[in-house]
């Protein structure tokens, strides 16, 4: 994928955060404003990875909605989990996702092709190509 600039931003939003993992995360409009801390499946918070596996989650769905409609199929009731990793990697730290999206009333095989096609449009899916591992499963509900 070529670098791609905007011609015609759409919406802008800032998030502050403090004292990283173990700190403080608040938007600009107030929407997200959460205490933050270490990975912990024992003591659940919110941490980077929730966040980006709720971001990347909800606008690949929205994307696999405007694909699909424009390829005559009603995505509206799809459900797409993001399931992020944080691992090692040789130079530090990084992150892989696996994106799984089911959707109801469609074969396996327009599930796989809808799902690839939303991968190619959604604007998450653009920042992370040829960065990190990403993984797109579509299935029929």
């Amino acid at each position: 994928m070529p670098y791609e600039s905007l011609d015609k931003p759409l919406y802008s939003i800032a998030a502050t955060a403090t004292g990283g993992r173990s700190g403080h995360t608040r938007s600009a409009d107030g929407v997200v404003d959460l205490p933050l801390g270490k990975p912990n499946p024992s003591n659940p918070v919110a941490n980077p990875e929730t966040l980006f596996a709720a971001g990347y989650a909800a606008c690949y769905n929205g994307a696999l909605a405007l694909v699909a409609q424009r390829e005559g199929v009603d995505a509206s009731a799809a459900e797409t989990t993001a399931d992020v990793t944080l691992g090692e990697t040789a130079t530090g730290f990084g992150l892989a996702v696996a994106l799984t999206t089911t959707i109801p009333g469609v074969d396996e095989e327009t599930a796989q092709r809808l799902a690839d096609l939303a991968h190619e449009f959604c604007p998450y899916s653009k920042a992370t190509r040829g960065n990190i591992d990403v993984t797109v499963v579509g299935k029929p509900a």
